[in-house]
């Protein structure tokens, strides 16, 4: 009888911790009895019914990634291309999960696909080339919506690559090749015409510097000599008026203007002819006489 009971508590023991399940964290289990969903399962400890209850599916909670395989597309002027899309989602209900759709990351490839092809259906080449962000917000919005029945919540949606025919990438190429050299070349135009430019700029300051200089030269050539010749007139006039002032006779008058006919004689010319009244009045002088020593003065100065 012991030995029974030993053996019945043993079994007891052994189906109750064959049956004990931990569930970690961010994960749930689906649990069914006999065949029926019966419910599901957090993180922590678990004991289920022997035989008449099963784990019908582990799910993970984490964000997972569907990379799909390039897709062949055709845009709206008919141009086909290949398109790599990555999927990102989670699963926010365990059991729509599970009882919701029999394959669910095969249905959400063919989801995207499908939806993939219609958005970009409607676009041009180069729409589709220049607007990932409106094809990724436009099929993230639309597979969210049709996943929430299976229990996935699409995240963000992302396409990795676009993959156009050899011929359009030629083409793009040389387009492109085309634009750099245009740019190149207007940015070569525009160098010379600013290097023209300032060396115009340049030559004129100089020019007008020039101008400038040579202006205030000559109004400090002129400032000179009209200064000079004011001091000369000045010098001149304060002669006459000392001469004036100390109240000379006419005899010193007649000597200064002997003088005056002395220094026209030292000058460059070969002959200097005397006015008659001039050579009277000299002879006529005393001073005149004793201090040259002239004689007969009617004949003409060789």
């Amino acid at each position: 009888m012991n030995v029974l009971l030993i053996i019945v508590i043993a079994i007891v023991v052994i189906l109750f911790f064959s049956n004990v399940r931990i569930v970690p964290q961010a994960t749930q289990y689906v649990t069914e009895f006999l065949g029926k969903y019966k419910s599901t399962w957090d993180a922590g400890i678990h004991v289920k019914v022997p035989f008449i209850e099963r784990i019908a599916k582990k799910i993970t909670l984490k964000e997972q990634v569907l990379d799909s395989p390039p897709q062949p597309v055709i845009t709206k002027d008919n141009v086909t291309m290949q398109i790599d899309t990555v999927v990102y989602f989670r699963i926010f209900d365990a059991c729509l999960y599970t009882y919701g759709v029999v394959n669910p990351i095969n249905a959400l490839e063919n989801l995207t696909a499908t939806t993939l092809r219609n958005i970009v259906g409607e676009m041009e080449l180069d729409g589709t080339l220049t607007s990932r962000d409106t094809i990724n917000s436009k099929m993230t919005a639309i597979l969210d919506e049709a996943t929430d029945q299976w229990g996935i919540k699409v995240t963000r949606v992302e396409l990795k690559n676009i993959i156009p025919p050899a011929e359009i990438q030629n083409a793009m190429e040389k387009q492109m090749k085309a634009e750099r050299d245009r740019r190149e070349t207007l940015l070569q135009a525009e160098g010379h015409k600013a290097a023209a430019i300032t060396r115009a700029e340049g030559d004129k300051q100089a020019m007008i510097l020039a101008a400038e200089g040579e202006r205030d030269a000559r109004i400090a050539r002129a400032e000179g000599e009209a200064k000079a010749i004011y001091l000369s007139k000045k010098a001149e006039a304060d002669g006459l008026i000392a001469l004036k002032e100390a109240g000379v006779d006419s005899a010193v008058l007649e000597l200064k203007k002997y003088e005056a006919l002395v220094n026209m004689a030292n000058g460059t010319a070969a002959k200097l002819i005397i006015p008659t009244d001039a050579v009277n009045t000299v002879t006529n002088n005393a001073v005149f006489s004793e201090t040259t020593g002239l004689g007969d003065t009617t004949k003409p100065k060789e």
